[in-house]
């Protein structure tokens, strides 16, 4: 079996940033993702509710993506009532493409080291590969020390150093990819905008217009 992987890219996205899109374009060139498929969390069981409404942060992605061909939305955490957990978006998304579909689950390295306070986080290798998106020159054996034992088994079982696998296989293994460091975090935008400060530059400006005409974060 050889077949382009779908990418799949969650997160609270309050707000979406140059940051994450940076990711997202660079794993889909680096990993021949036919598409990434963004899946802003309705209600994020892993933080504080987001002072944005699950809407006002659906929007911001739709205006974030626009014009990129390779670039999805998809709503349905964002419809939920309930607590959005990745691997029950994973386990519909298999149902809806099929076994032999690969999918590909992609996370910034801090994401990747919490993997062990998921909901039935070794759940996700039955449904998707992980993709980590790494710092250039990190290697992920320098996380021993801070990784938990669960998680540090799972990672020596199934990494993988060739992307190609992504293809050949439907789900299951580890693949590590160096990006372009951008030091952009969510919380550093709503505290600019909070203090008054201008964070242009940051995330894209028809997010930062949208922001401004709804007042948000202030």
């Amino acid at each position: 079996m050889s077949a382009s992987p779908l990418g799949i890219f969650g997160g609270t996205f309050d707000p979406i940033h140059f940051g994450h899109l940076r990711l997202a374009q660079e794993l889909a060139e680096g990993l021949a993702l036919e598409a990434v498929h963004f899946i802003p969390a309705g209600s994020p069981p892993h933080r504080g509710k987001p002072g944005v409404s699950a809407v006002q942060r659906l929007d911001m992605v739709r205006l974030a993506i626009a014009g990129n061909d390779r670039f999805v939305l998809d709503e349905r955490e964002t419809l939920k009532q309930a607590p959005s957990y990745t691997v029950e978006t994973l386990a519909e998304l298999r149902r809806e493409l099929g076994e032999t579909q690969p999918l590909c689950l992609l996370l910034g390295a801090d994401a990747f080291l919490g993997l062990a306070t998921w909901h039935r986080w070794q759940e996700l290798f039955d449904f998707a590969h992980i993709a980590v998106a790494q710092r250039p020159g990190f290697s992920p054996m320098a996380w021993e020390d801070s990784m938990p034992e669960a998680l540090k088994k799972e990672l020596q079982r199934r990494l993988e150093t060739s992307p190609q696998v992504l293809q050949e296989t439907p789900a299951g293994t580890v693949v590590m990819f160096s990006i372009t460091a951008l030091d952009i975090s969510a919380t550093y935008i709503r505290n600019a905008i909070k203090s008054g400060n201008d964070p242009r530059y940051l995330l894209p400006d028809a997010v930062l217009q949208y922001i401004q005409q709804n007042h948000l974060y202030q």
